[in-house]
């Protein structure tokens, strides 16, 4: 069920492969695409974020519009472990409308005993906050806020929350559609923000505050290769989706910039997307050097293999295109050559946990 390529590479748009050449050939004999679906879990309703507990394959799965968070294990099996308080769903009013329940982290050294910390991205009445909850394996409570004051507006929240190879939280926030604050430094909006536990900034950080990265849109997904390299995706405007290589201090354009550009100052995504071609990414994986992409109104799973030196991409080709129709949550199962992928938007109890091999 694979498509060919509608991507392109923005580093030299006239050219008909991506940068990389005989490199990226040789990059492409490591592992293989998708080679078999069959759906896992059954019954939900928007499921927007997938967290794979530490040291086990069973995943917390959030529910974007009811709130609901759902332990889900390998075998298919699911069990509701409480809601996220204070989340508040859409708004009558578009300037507010969309969000809820977004993102789901686990503390690294989760274990439901001495560590039972896991951290989450809502949208409250006021905007959008990481908070913490207890998770002892069987039911959540408590609800400590960690990072308040980032704005909320219509679908622009970002949501996704990583801990990264470093051990700090990372969070993708999106513009609130006030695109300027995304190249104010001092805001916490159009950024992947790098955080401690408690919501302080992490030690490093590029400007002495929170900020990692800036000038981005609406980012939703992020994930790191083997070489522990940040790769984003940003939702774009009308022209152009990007797929970017994350780097501290970054600058990635928007609002000047949307796709490639000369901007000085500015990074260039390293693809770029049209949304109504199989575009509007949400969430990113990575499994065998390449990186899978779930799409919305896409309605597809792309797979972009990196190349042989590490900061370029190579022909993509896209996955079950429209079978099941807009495709958002998306996590590597630890310690195996699998992907959950959730399905968005097809109704009440109507969504889905997908399980995609790989190779």
């Amino acid at each position: 069920m694979a498509a060919a390529a509608l991507l392109q590479s923005p580093v030299a748009a006239a050219q008909s492969a991506p940068r990389g050449g005989d490199a990226w050939r040789g990059a492409s004999q490591e592992g293989g695409g998708p080679s078999g679906i069959s759906t896992l879990a059954d019954k939900l309703t928007n499921p927007w974020g997938i967290s794979f507990l530490p040291k086990t394959k069973n995943a917390l799965v959030t529910e974007r519009y009811t709130s609901a968070v759902w332990l889900v294990k390998s075998d298919g099996s699911k069990k509701k472990v409480g809601t996220v308080p204070n989340t508040v769903r859409p708004d009558p009013d578009p300037a507010m409308a969309d969000g809820g329940l977004l993102g789901v982290a686990p503390s690294p050294t989760w274990n439901g005993t001495t560590d039972k910390d896991v951290f989450f991205v809502h949208t409250v009445a006021d905007g959008t906050r990481v908070v913490k909850m207890r998770f002892d394996g069987t039911s959540l409570s408590g609800y400590t806020v960690v990072l308040s004051g980032i704005k909320r507006g219509g679908d622009h929240n970002g949501g996704t929350i990583a801990f990264g190879p470093d051990g700090y939280l990372y969070v993708t926030t999106g513009d609130a559609h006030h695109s300027s604050l995304a190249q104010d430094k001092n805001s916490l909006n159009g950024k992947i923000l790098r955080i401690t536990k408690s919501g302080a900034a992490a030690p490093g950080n590029p400007f002495g505050n929170r900020v990692y990265s800036y000038g981005l849109r609406n980012p939703e997904g992020l994930a790191w290769d083997a070489r522990g390299r940040l790769w984003a995706a940003d939702i774009g405007h009308t022209k152009w989706d990007e797929l970017n290589l994350l780097s501290k201090g970054g600058n990635y354009g928007w609002p000047t910039c949307e796709g490639p550009c000369s901007t000085a100052g500015t990074t260039n995504p390293k693809m770029v997307w049209k949304p109504e071609d199989g575009g509007v990414p949400a969430q990113v994986a990575i499994v065998d050097n390449a990186i899978y992409v779930t799409t919305l109104l896409g309605k597809r799973l792309w797979r972009l293999p990196i190349d042989a030196s590490g900061v370029g991409i190579g022909p993509a080709t896209s996955y079950y295109n429209g079978a099941y129709g807009r495709l958002r949550a998306l996590a590597k199962v630890p310690g195996a050559d699998r992907l959950w992928l959730g399905t968005s938007g097809n109704g009440t109890g109507k969504d889905r946990i997908l399980k995609v091999t790989i190779g």
